[in-house]
């Protein structure tokens, strides 16, 4: 029997295993072959944390872009988001809170931050949370006025939301959206540190800095030692019958550790921090100046301030 020169002068090294090339059935998408197992609800809880440091590491790339918030001084934009944030609290017509955050949108496009990101970043929580808060101010039997939307009949009495209640409603969820936008942009455009020495500078009491600044940190050490602790078991786990009652033993049993670990960890971190001359006052390398770009920055904020409050008076009338 002949063989070909090439498959003589082949190593046998360079073939590869029989089991190697054979291709392995998979999951059909439509579910009639094998069975798709779902994830427990640790597993999500350890997905979540991981998401967090995720987001953690996400902002700190955010901070670093060549922006234009990211490269203002870190006092100036704190104290120029106190003062939107209050001008934003005093008015009272929707249109101008949209007009408001139609600009925080457009400041988050000028400092390279994904529109979508900040979006969700800043509508996830605190605007819904808001909007469900005040969803009974909408009804009449809570908000008298004119039904724009009738729900029937209740006691003989006509319910639904009213013109008053929704405008009420709509200018608060706004209005905190608005808020939470701008203050979401300075968190984004700014290192951790250099925020905390910008706090610091206005004059606010150092243990409340120092509070914030181990808080920071305790946190990614707390999330990072659950998720070592649950990788730990899953690499140590051979099977398990029941997903969600083998989560919830290994909840019960772990409390009390993960209780007496986060209580080190805390005493560790400050020892850490001391150690390192922490002393309750945030440092940063480079020191802050007041730039060209920054005296700007005010004279548009104090401008703009003035236009949102003047026409917003001038709708009002």
């Amino acid at each position: 029997m002949s063989s070909r020169p090439d498959e003589l002068e082949r190593p046998t090294s360079s073939v590869a295993p029989a089991w190697l090339l054979q291709r392995e059935l998979a999951l059909c998408p439509c579910g009639c072959i094998g069975k798709r197992s779902k994830a427990g609800f640790i597993d999500k809880t350890i997905s979540g944390a991981s998401s967090v440091l995720r987001q953690a590491l996400f902002t700190d790339d955010i901070a670093a872009q060549p922006g234009l918030l990211q490269r203002l001084d870190p006092r100036v934009k704190a104290i120029t988001t106190l003062a939107i944030v209050i001008a934003a609290a005093m008015v009272r017509n929707i249109p101008v809170l949209v007009g408001m955050y139609v600009v925080a949108l457009l400041l988050a496009m000028a400092s390279m931050i994904p529109v979508g990101y900040f979006i969700k970043r800043v509508w996830l929580f605190i605007p819904i949370f808001t909007g469900i808060v005040v969803l009974p101010a909408t009804f009449s039997f809570i908000t008298h006025g004119h039904i724009v939307v009738p729900l029937g009949h209740w006691f003989g009495r006509r319910v639904g939301l009213t013109s008053q209640g929704l405008r009420s409603a709509g200018l608060i969820v706004i209005r905190v959206a608005t808020s939470i936008s701008f203050v979401v942009l300075v968190a984004l455009t700014t290192t951790w540190t250099r925020l905390l020495a910008a706090l610091r500078s206005m004059l606010l009491p150092r243990m409340f800095i120092l509070v914030l600044g181990m808080a920071y940190r305790y946190v990614f050490h707390l999330l990072g030692s659950v998720t070592d602790m649950y990788e730990a078991r899953k690499a140590r786990t051979v099977h398990a019958d029941n997903v969600v009652r083998s989560g919830r033993a290994f909840v019960s049993a772990t409390a009390g550790t993960m209780f007496g670990k986060a209580h080190a960890m805390s005493e560790e971190v400050y020892q850490a921090m001391v150690s390192r001359g922490y002393t309750g006052q945030a440092r940063t390398i480079s020191a802050f100046r007041i730039r060209p770009i920054d005296l700007a920055w005010l004279t548009c904020c104090a401008i703009a301030i003035a236009l949102v409050l003047g026409v917003d008076r001038a709708i009002g009338r």
